[in-house]
């Protein structure tokens, strides 16, 4: 059994060998290769060179065109400032001063410059994955993506003096997010990755009326396109999951505020939960032997299917031998 059919068979809760590892490395990626954060998010070459050698040298089953949130954002015409070593940062939003959007271009992906390195990203890591592992493309969500258009502060005010024009905004945002994803699983991706971290921070009703509506539209979108679909959130989104058990999406990527229990009790026992260590205490700062024990005890809390990973990101300074141990097999079992 293979990466790919791996992760397939767990989608479908179908029995595997073990349970399909799929860490978000990026910053972790680029200490590996000895490069810094401003060519990984800049060069599809070292993305894809990154993600390789972290999947060869540690062991998992996906790889990942994830870089930074600014891809979508850049295409919209926005200006980024790349730090050496962390985050690209977009310090004058687009929509900041005057939220007209419909004065803004409409990103074609394949013309889009940031958006198209991710699409050679997504080609490349498809040649070399061929059909052996799982390629995981990305886009922004529709909270996400309008945040990052109008700055957050602004967003989160709109939410609540304004709501017909954001939920407008968001309607803008997930056409371009589906125009994005639909290119990505044209050139090889089997997944499109989700993040909408923003809506962590909003009521249950807010998200309920205002996010939840275009969350669904795009990843129905991406579905009927023939992919799958991860949806990662940081953040504490407890009071979230009510309505994600109705949102067409086949991985929930749950921040380690978020007990997996109680996970599983609100999805559903077919929902796809991936494990969910804090990624700094109990991954970076942790021990091996510790991690794993801590993946077994997850995995019978809560059952198949299950995949392995971490609340977000695996820390750029994580010992390997910690990150070897998240990606360490963890023999299936449904019982």
């Amino acid at each position: 059994m293979n990466s790919y059919e791996r992760y397939v068979k767990t989608i479908r809760n179908e029995p595997v060998d073990f349970l399909p590892r799929l860490p978000i490395v990026m910053s972790f990626a680029t200490h590996y290769i000895g490069c810094n954060y401003r060519q990984f998010v800049t060069d599809y070459n070292v993305l894809v060179n990154a993600n390789e050698a972290c999947i060869r040298d540690f062991g998992y089953d996906q790889w990942s065109a994830i870089s930074d949130p600014f891809r979508e954002t850049s295409g919209f015409g926005a200006v980024l400032e790349y730090p050496e070593d962390a985050v690209p940062r977009c310090p004058n939003p687009p929509l900041h001063e005057n939220q007209d959007f419909s004065r803004l271009p409409i990103p074609d992906p394949y013309n889009a410059p940031r958006m198209y390195d991710r699409i050679l990203a997504v080609r490349e890591m498809r040649n070399r994955a061929k059909n052996e592992y799982s390629v995981m493309g990305w886009v922004e969500g529709p909270a996400a993506e309008a945040a990052d258009l109008r700055g957050v502060t602004d967003f989160l005010m709109d939410l609540l003096v304004q709501p017909d024009y954001v939920n407008e905004l968001m309607s803008f945002c997930v056409d371009t997010a589906i125009n994005f994803a639909l290119a990505q699983l044209k050139e090889g991706a089997d997944t499109i990755g989700i993040g909408d971290a923003i809506a962590s921070q909003v009521s249950p009703e807010t998200y309920r009326d205002l996010i939840f509506p275009h969350e669904y539209r795009l990843m129905k979108a991406i579905k009927e396109a023939g992919g799958f679909v991860r949806l990662h959130i940081c953040g504490n989104t407890r009071h979230l999951l009510p309505y994600w058990k109705d949102l067409p999406c086949d991985v929930y990527d749950l921040d380690w505020y978020v007990p997996l229990k109680e996970a599983r009790e609100i999805l559903g026992n077919n929902a796809v939960l991936v494990t969910n260590l804090d990624p700094v205490r109990e991954v970076m700062e942790s021990t091996p032997e510790v991690i794993y024990q801590k993946h077994l005890e997850l995995y019978k809390e809560v059952g198949p299917p299950l995949m392995i990973g971490a609340g977000c990101e695996i820390p750029g300074d994580t010992p390997f031998e910690n990150f070897r141990a998240v990606c360490k097999p963890v023999e299936y079992s449904r019982g």
